[in-house]
């Protein structure tokens, strides 16, 4: 990457000197939340486009896009070329740029991997450019790649420090006369896998608010690399720091200490927290050392994934999602409708509770609604959430989010859906059976359709939801879907709170 950083750099040039004043980019899992992360914590040099990521297929979100579509470019990053979720919203935006009288082909920029669908359509279509990555670098191992560095080079970054750092951090790593402890990346992944196996397996992420995105990368990387043959380390990023007695034995907390960002009461309220589980912490110089924490995580990641005994390159069940999914969609255009399993209750305003098979056994009979009943010491409490961006939908997940970690002393991850199907996915079914899941959905205001697909997003986005339910029964988890008649903030506090009160 070192070698094309004077391609990325005139590219981006290039598109600011034509006048693009918004980059949307479109991808999921690996494609896209690295480009987050640098958004979040390297912001947008003044003059250059405005970045948004795109990585839900609900129709609100898709709606939110909402920028001149003459000054807007279009970053289509797929490894495969064939995921569905880029692939739909790309239609939808190419027949935005369509109706407003444009060539659309001129908008779209692709970042692939060599001989793909993508990148055979990118040459056909004479889209803008092509960025082809090398082809052995896994999806969420990419950060440092085109995949990363296009989005960076757009928003105006130093990319060549990102790099630069991220060299000295492999450097440090590969020295051969250190020892393995002493090693920033090797002591570190030694730590994560050797605690996981002492039964700390819940890596908790403890940031300050401008590194906050950084924990949902580190988050996929852990989840999808570690969580396979029924192990795994459970990455927790993004709870809300809480008192010594909030917490459970199993947690491992890695504290990223930046430096002029962390204040000194933060770092006293870690320490306290060092005194119940064991405690790392790793010091940032400055923001663009960013490289050097994707690099430090990659390598550790791995070093983790050899102590655990699994492959930290493979994600054999992402793809099981997946096909659920397809059939979901075949199944609806046979027979004109999703089929949805039968609702076990119906809460207060409509909002119906369907358990797996898992939960039921588990529950022995009591109310479907009260599944805090089957968290157990050791167990992590997982919110899925099929919802829009709606600042009020959130917080009520992260109440819920505090609640149940605060009540049951069992860690809590918070993901969206379809995205977190392509990172944290893979440890919910193929990791340890310690998770408790609850899925979100809810019926759209105002459906989208998808252009050339017989199904809309708001179709696609339950078909995602149901297949990763169904995956979460057939795999033996212990999980409650909750549906509610409207994506509203009161219906989904009420019906939250029906969990707990329940419990």
């Amino acid at each position: 990457m070192a070698g094309s950083i004077g391609r990325v750099r005139a590219f981006a040039e290039r598109v600011k000197a034509d006048g693009f004043t918004h980059v949307v980019l479109l991808g999921m899992g690996g494609s896209s939340l690295a480009p987050e992360v640098l958004r979040g914590v390297l912001g947008v040099a003044p003059g250059w486009p405005a970045l948004q990521v795109l990585d839900s297929t609900d129709p609100a979100a898709v709606r939110a896009v909402v920028q001149p579509p003459d000054k807007t470019l279009f970053l289509l990053a797929s490894k495969s070329g064939t995921t569905i979720e880029p692939n739909s919203l790309a239609a939808h935006f190419q027949q935005t740029l369509d109706r407003a009288g444009l060539r659309w082909a001129d908008h779209f920029v692709a970042i692939t991997d060599p001989g793909t669908e993508l990148a055979v359509r990118a040459e056909r279509e004479r889209f803008r450019d092509l960025f082809v990555n090398p082809a052995d670098i896994g999806g969420r191992y990419s950060a440092l790649s085109f995949f990363g560095l296009v989005p960076a080079a757009l928003m105006g970054q130093d990319i060549e420090g990102l790099l630069s750092w991220a060299i000295a951090m492999l450097d440090e790593a590969q020295t051969a006369a250190r020892e393995p402890l002493a090693n920033p990346a090797v002591g570190l992944g030694l730590l994560i896998g050797a605690a996981a196996i002492e039964g700390h397996d819940k890596v908790t992420l403890v940031l300050p608010p401008a590194f906050e995105p950084f924990g949902l990368w580190v988050e996929q990387l852990v989840a999808e690399s570690t969580g396979k043959q029924g192990v795994g380390v459970v990455p927790i990023a993004g709870e809300v720091l809480g008192l010594p007695d909030a917490y459970g034995p199993d947690r491992l907390f890695v504290q990223l200490h930046a430096i002029g960002e962390t204040t000194a009461d933060d770092d006293a309220a870690v320490r306290v927290l060092g005194k119940i589980a064991p405690l790392v912490r790793i010091d940032l110089l400055e923001r663009t050392a960013l490289g050097a924490e994707f690099m430090r995580w990659e390598v550790a990641t791995a070093i983790a994934g050899a102590l655990l005994g699994i492959n930290p390159f493979d994600e054999p069940n992402v793809q099981q999602a997946k096909e659920a999914t397809k059939v979901l969609l075949g199944r609806r255009e046979e027979e004109g409708r999703l089929p949805i399993p039968a609702a076990d209750v119906t809460l207060r305003g409509g909002v119906t509770v369907a358990t797996t098979a898992a939960a039921r056994d588990r529950l022995n009979g009591a109310s479907p609604a009260g599944i805090l009943q089957l968290v157990e010491p050791g167990d992590y409490v997982v919110l899925l959430a099929y919802l829009g961006p709606d600042p009020a939908l959130a917080e009520a997940l992260d109440a819920f989010r505090r609640h149940v970690r605060n009540r049951t002393r069992a860690a809590t991850m918070l993901g969206y859906g379809p995205r977190y199907l392509h990172s944290t996915g893979q440890l919910h079914k193929g990791g340890p059976n310690t998770g408790v899941f609850v899925i979100v959905t809810a019926t759209p205001h105002d459906d989208l359709a998808i252009p050339g697909q017989p199904f809309s997003f708001g179709t696609l986005e339950l078909a995602q939801a149901l297949g990763d339910f169904a995956s979460l029964d057939a795999t033996g988890r212990r999980a409650v879907h909750l549906h509610l008649p409207s994506p509203d903030a009161a219906v989904l506090i009420e019906a939250l709170g029906a969990l707990e009160r329940s419990a």
